[in-house]
């Protein structure tokens, strides 16, 4: 985990740069893609979903969810990856929600310098890492 400075433009300059962002993603689906099919199996994004820790934390400090809600949060937002309902996600399916999820997170942390925690390999970080290596404009 690194400790980072970002705001909303560095999310949406990374999701605009659209060889960067399809690279990141690419790479992040490749990993949860662990049987090498193509595609990923609810199995395989639940444990991304899991990782990710989408609803289990509340500033920071864990709390407690029933299993049985979990798993509704967990089957509503497989749904929304899975545009076709076919019980797969493709790599377009996966890159079009990620990057609605990104830009929403962009919205939510406006633009404002914030202090983040950051998972290494984490989309946000490949995002940091990119803005740290653009060149300053004149």
């Amino acid at each position: 985990m690194s400790v980072e400075i970002l705001d909303g433009s560095t999310i949406v300059s990374f999701v605009e740069d659209e060889e960067a962002f399809h690279v990141s993603v690419s790479d992040l689906f490749a990993q949860l893609d662990t049987d090498k099919d193509g595609l990923l199996s609810y199995g395989e994004m639940l444990k991304e979903l899991k990782r990710l820790r989408v609803f289990e934390t509340h500033f920071g400090i864990d709390v407690k969810i029933e299993a049985d809600e979990a798993g509704r949060v967990y089957d509503s937002l497989f749904v929304l990856f899975d545009h076709d309902l076919n019980g797969r996600v493709d790599l377009r399916e996966f890159e079009a929600e990620t990057k609605k999820m990104m830009i929403a997170m962009a919205h939510g942390i406006g633009f404002l310098p914030l202090q983040m925690v950051l998972e290494p390999d984490s989309l946000l970080l490949k995002a940091v890492q990119r803005e740290s290596m653009a060149p300053l404009a004149a």
